[in-house]
């Protein structure tokens, strides 16, 4: 098969990728190659992937007119892509596909990564034919409304060979993603200092005003007294942290569709401290492998409590249920079901 991988214009692709969406399609680009088929992979300028990439331009700032002209050149680089390959099934995973879908060719699949509320309807209900999408999650399809072309949940996975417990747990508490106000790291921070445990902040301010207002207004004003801010991390360094850390907070307020740091931290032996949102109750089973709590006196009670769960359990449910290679190999079946046009919503 040959795939043409479409990512979100606007953040890299590759091993260090911060966006749940770009991890997804750098696993599933690598996949392709090592079971020997073919990938192309349409992202931003200086993305990193195992098959050939079409690059886009990079932007500094972004704002509607550069939206636009991103746009742009998405729809041409899958022109220039479907002119120069033989691409079986494009798959889309950025928020904005429906804004350069082509209107024909090869079946497409679009993988909802993103909260259901902030695809527009065009994205949900699209009049392209041979146009297919999934959800990740169950709490995600039953957000999405009826009608929609939805396939079969398809979960997330992550690496499981490269993600391992640590020998030794410290004593610090770590969040790590997007530093975005629906993410509520504030509250995290909030928690952690109730709790007496200090607390690593890692991730990436990207360069949209809501977001580095939120740093400045809500982070930067709570950092010092044991709550540190690393900004973006590498692979390596993400992995030792996820290893020693006494646990991972998750303190999103927004329903999310999945949490692939919350996998991540389980393969790595380590708890999750979670508010009750969206599919985190999917991932994290409270009292075994972590702590759903409701608000900032919950989550510092169970900051606290941690230490009574045991990594090796943590570790074996991220065995059982959260490998990047089975998501892989179900994506693959899905993909030869749509090529050959033989699936059934």
């Amino acid at each position: 098969m040959l795939i043409l991988n479409v990512a979100y214009p606007f953040a890299p692709v590759g091993p260090d990728a911060v966006g749940g969406a770009e991890q997804i399609l750098t696993a599933l680009d690598a996949g392709l190659i090592r079971a020997g088929h073919r990938s192309v992979v349409i992202a931003k300028e200086g993305s990193v992937c195992r098959g050939t990439l079409i690059p886009v331009p990079a932007f500094k700032a972004i704002d509607d007119g550069v939206r636009e002209a991103g746009y742009r050149r998405v729809r041409q680089a899958i022109a220039e892509a479907l002119e120069r390959f033989p691409v079986d099934l494009i798959h889309f995973h950025g928020l904005d596909f429906a804004r350069y879908l082509p209107p024909d060719g090869p079946p497409a699949l679009a993988t909802l990564h993103l909260p259901v509320h902030l695809y527009p309807p065009e994205a949900l209900f699209p009049r392209r034919p041979g146009m297919w999408l999934h959800s990740v999650s169950e709490s995600q399809r039953r957000d999405c409304p009826p009608g929609a072309p939805l396939l079969a949940t398809l979960p997330n996975g992550v690496d499981l060979t490269a993600l391992r417990p640590g020998f030794r747990k410290r004593g610090f508490a770590l969040c790590l993603g997007r530093i975005c106000r629906e993410k509520g790291y504030h509250e995290a921070l909030d928690a952690a200092r109730e709790a007496g445990v200090s607390l690593i902040l890692a991730g990436e301010v990207f360069p949209y005003e809501d977001h580095q207002r939120y740093f400045r207004e809500e982070i930067a004003l709570r950092l010092g007294r044991g709550a540190r801010f690393l900004g973006p991390l590498g692979l390596a360094r993400k992995r030792r942290l996820l290893a020693a850390a006494r646990c991972l907070i998750v303190p999103s307020r927004i329903a999310e569709t999945s949490s692939l740091v919350a996998m991540e931290a389980l393969a790595c032996g380590t708890p999750v401290v979670a508010f009750r949102a969206g599919a985190l109750p999917e991932i994290v089973e409270h009292g075994r492998t972590g702590f759903l709590v409701a608000d900032v006196p919950e989550m510092a009670q169970a900051l606290k409590d941690v230490e009574t769960l045991d990594p090796a359990i943590c570790r074996a449910e991220a065995e059982r249920r959260f490998s990047a290679e089975t998501m892989i190999s179900r994506y693959f079946d899905l993909y030869r079901q749509l090529v050959g046009q033989t699936v059934h919503a």
